[in-house]
């Protein structure tokens, strides 16, 4: 058994926001009430978490292991301890892998290899076969064999048809979408903003129309047809204006779902001139104005998840000039630090908020039995202190590039528990 002994219990499924002990016994939580006395002793673990929330486990809906064939960058072992590292307990892996995963034999080797971890990983298939945007992926196929969602992520679809034929599939197997919303034909050279950052460099950069255009496009055809969709990694804020206008013709229906990572919520285009490759991402850190939007879309729901794109790359991959470095940066070990510091003590956002944002909201799209902490429910803990700085120094991952290396936080993550099983414990 696990005593969590005098924390700030949070949970975001019954609005619990209250100090008590949370007991968990096997995989499951107990109990939760102030003072639990145990009659008992033996073999209990107890861990004093005065001065420390105590939330369900994070569930990342968007992130990259690498694996298979990148694994000198990432792979399903080294992602699943930054994870834990992170306190996150539950992750959904993008198909951009190689070989993609638009077959039965790539989706069971990822699936396969996930069960041999300490956290709870689940994998989306690709829409189009190879990534190739001509061809749709037999969905019912592979949802059957354990495929949670489907995306292209990494390359926009840009045949319309196809998009319509993917969305009706999609309502077809009851099937989530989601889509890396980016015009080529408005990028010339990608990951860095069009604006201040791609003056500086000489560049073209992204512009913002990139995302735009290809978001109205796909909200409008999801309302036509019925099918669920995330829009990921948003940056721009008439994206924002755009997807707050569309739920609001949804009927009552939820159909539009948006993301924001914790660095388009942190940091703005004067970073990727500071931290050069490292804060290179598709798509790219734009202004102050690009940032406090999704922070007030944060606030008001127009965002209804916060998930970090997690995109390990070699060191000798980011240390090649701009034009040249891939996009992507780490972030499973920095998000809840990241979202405390800037939402939390910056911003008035409640704790409550931001578990929903970052646990409930996402496990509840997905189907997914995480995102609680209330009794008989998986025992999938984070536990974060509120009172200890902690400074990102070393990464579980075996790449390095986060403009957050060497970042002083005010807070960390204390303990990870998945089922039941500490799997971090830096109290």
């Amino acid at each position: 058994m696990i005593l969590l002994k005098n924390g700030r219990v949070i949970d975001p499924s019954t609005n619990t926001d209250m100090i008590a002990d949370v007991l968990i016994k096997d995989d499951k939580i107990a109990k939760i009430e102030p003072n639990i006395v145990l009659s008992e002793a033996k073999d209990v673990e107890v861990y004093d978490c005065t001065g420390c929330v105590v939330g369900p486990g994070l569930v990342d809906i968007h992130v990259h292991f690498r694996d298979p064939g990148f694994t000198y960058k990432e792979d399903i072992f080294s992602g699943a301890r930054c994870a834990a590292a992170g306190g996150v307990t539950s992750v959904i892996l993008m198909a951009n892998t190689k070989p993609t995963v638009d077959t039965p034999e790539t989706l069971e080797y990822i699936l396969d290899k996930a069960k041999q971890t300490d956290i709870h990983i689940y994998t989306c298939a690709n829409i189009t076969k190879g990534m190739q945007g001509k061809e749709l992926t037999d969905f019912e196929a592979l949802k059957s064999l354990g495929a949670i969602g489907f995306t292209d992520d990494g390359v926009p679809i840009m045949d319309e048809e196809l998009v319509i034929k993917a969305m009706k599939e999609a309502v077809k197997t009851d099937s989530v979408l989601s889509f890396h919303e980016e015009d080529p034909s408005y990028i010339e050279n990608n990951g860095v903003n069009r604006g201040k950052a791609s003056e500086f460099y000489g560049i073209g950069g992204s512009d913002r129309n990139a995302e735009i255009s290809m978001v109205k496009r796909d909200i409008g055809l999801a309302i036509k047809t019925g099918a669920k969709i995330n829009i990921q990694h948003i940056s721009a804020k008439e994206t924002l204006d755009a997807i707050r206008d569309a739920k609001k013709r949804c009927d009552g229906e939820q159909l539009i779902y948006a993301e924001a990572t914790p660095h388009h919520i942190a940091l703005t285009e004067e970073a990727t001139i500071r931290y050069k490759t490292n804060a290179k991402m598709n798509p790219p850190l734009r202004t102050d104005e690009d940032r406090r939007a999704i922070i007030e879309a944060i606030k008001d729901d127009t965002i209804d998840f916060i998930a970090t794109d997690h995109a390990p790359h070699a060191v000798e991959e980011k240390e090649k000039e701009i034009t040249n470095a891939p996009s992507g940066i780490l972030g499973l070990e920095t998000s809840l630090p990241v979202i405390y510091d800037v939402l939390v003590k910056e911003n008035g956002i409640s704790w409550m908020k931001v578990f929903c944002k970052m646990s409930l909201n996402p496990a509840r799209l997905y189907e997914i039995n995480a995102g609680k902490l209330a009794k008989n429910e998986i025992a999938d803990v984070v536990v974060f202190d509120e009172k200890a700085p902690w400074k990102y120094e070393k990464t579980m991952s075996k790449s390095k590039n986060s403009p957050f290396l060497g970042h002083e936080f005010g807070g960390k993550i204390a303990l990870t528990i998945s089922a039941g099983k500490v799997v971090y414990n830096n109290i």
